[in-house]
């Protein structure tokens, strides 16, 4: 049964367990002012630079269900035990790694840390805050994991400066992994009084029919989509392409282009919970903000890729980021949506489901990214290898449009269905002109 009211129990277990994800946000993007470090230390060009944000981004992707089926089985609480540990590991091999395939182990290890994070989070909140709070602690988790992606843009690059890449990661690691036994200490699964649940395994022929309902559901579809459109672009520019674009192409110093990153954390940070609060009191605004946002983002990409000579004026590059920053928030509405349309029993393997939909566009792009600087550097100059890499982004961003529109109309036609067939919906709409053909 949910809890009517949150407790001060609820909110320190809470911020125990958003510290992990606050950390992981670090670890995740502390490769975007490091890439032109790290590609000097493991002596790689930019497409086996960008094999790490794949390796580590595919990883977290494949994981997410599988998360989701850990949480069900052994709770919140060990699952974000294990995260930290991971983390630390990875973080520390990281720090240590003098050649690169031992490089990308280690941000394989850190990427399976990071994966078991969000799910967690959201389980937690779920079971400790009352149903119309989930929102905003939802997007205010999301906004205080922008304070891990912060540190990771001027402060560490100051630091990789000045302490150097081994001291650094070094002592990230060990803190991290440190941390472990402060969540194994601090969190619990559910508010005092309330029965633990039992866990019951989810058998490995069960997992795929699992996963398939949640699949067929809508509003899951739809879900994958907001979020694979709305969060890649902010995501890839602050995990990998960002600042070599910036220093490389915009020819700014490193702090120049580690303050321009630094606009895609605080715009997060603080849009975060305003979009919490106004997606939870007004739930029928969700999707008309995100194809707002969408509209924007490709009007940004649009400016980028068409800007005369290619190197824009340093106010026009922290608007146009600033912008595409708000991705990060807005996708919040996709698992407002996930957990909205499904059973309880699915929620968190549909959350897994959307949560895939970000992170693959992130692992195909960054890809995609590197091996067509790797193709064009020798023949065009940094400005234009960079336009021409970025073209895939604009491609994947479009088709993300193309689908979000197709699962709105059609996540829209069976909530119509649903109420004339008089069952309740979390959330009525009206009929309009371009609903007539939506699938039901």
């Amino acid at each position: 049964m949910p809890v009517d009211r949150a407790t001060k129990q609820a909110w320190l277990i809470w911020s125990t367990a958003v510290a992990v994800y606050v950390a992981a946000l670090f670890h995740r993007t502390s490769l975007g002012v490091a890439g032109l470090e790290a590609g000097d230390r493991f002596s790689v060009g930019p497409a086996a630079l960008g094999t790490f944000t794949v390796l580590q981004i595919g990883l977290y992707a494949l994981m997410q269900i599988p998360t989701g089926l850990l949480v069900d089985r052994f709770g919140p609480r060990r699952v974000l035990t294990a995260a930290a540990l991971l983390m630390g590991a990875g973080q520390t091999l990281f720090a240590l790694a003098d050649s690169y395939p031992l490089g990308l182990a280690a941000r394989a290890v850190l990427g399976v840390g990071d994966a078991m994070t969000w799910i967690s989070v959201l389980r937690l909140a779920a079971a400790h805050f009352p149903p119309r709070r989930y929102a905003v602690v939802m997007t205010l988790s999301a906004a205080l994991g922008g304070a891990g992606n912060l540190v990771a843009t001027v402060p560490l690059t100051l630091l990789l400066q000045h302490a150097g890449w081994t001291a650094t990661f070094l002592v990230a690691g060990v803190a991290t992994a440190a941390y472990a036994g402060v969540v194994a200490w601090r969190v619990r699964e559910v508010p005092e009084g309330v029965p633990q649940p039992v866990a019951e395994p989810v058998p490995l022929r069960a997992v795929g029919t699992r996963v398939a309902a949640a699949w067929r559901e809508p509003s899951t579809r739809l879900g994958f989509w907001v979020h694979f459109t709305s969060m890649f672009t902010p995501a890839l520019l602050s995990l990998l392409w960002g600042f070599p674009y910036l220093v490389e192409a915009q020819g700014m110093s490193w702090p120049a282009a580690s303050a321009v990153l630094s606009t895609l954390v605080l715009v997060a940070v603080v849009a975060g919970p305003v979009m919490g609060a106004v997606i939870s009191r007004h739930p029928v605004w969700r999707m008309p903000i995100v194809a707002g946002y969408l509209a924007l983002a490709v009007v940004c990409w649009a400016v980028l890729l068409g800007w005369p000579g290619g190197v824009l004026p340093a106010p026009a590059l922290y608007a146009l980021f600033g912008v595409l920053a708000l991705g990060n928030p807005v996708s919040g509405v996709a698992f407002a949506l996930v957990r909205d349309y499904n059973p309880l029993h699915r929620v968190s393997t549909a959350t897994g489901v959307a949560n895939v939909g970000g992170f693959a566009a992130i692992t195909v792009t960054a890809l995609v990214v590197g091996v067509l600087l790797d193709v064009v550097e020798p023949v065009l100059t940094a400005p234009q290898s960079y336009r021409v890499a970025f073209l895939s982004v604009a491609v994947v961003l479009l088709l993300g449009v193309w689908r979000t529109v197709v699962w709105w109309r059609r996540a829209r036609g069976a909530v119509l269905a649903a109420l004339e067939r008089g069952e309740a919906v979390p959330v009525e709409v009206r009929r309009r002109r371009w609903d007539v053909l939506a699938d039901a």
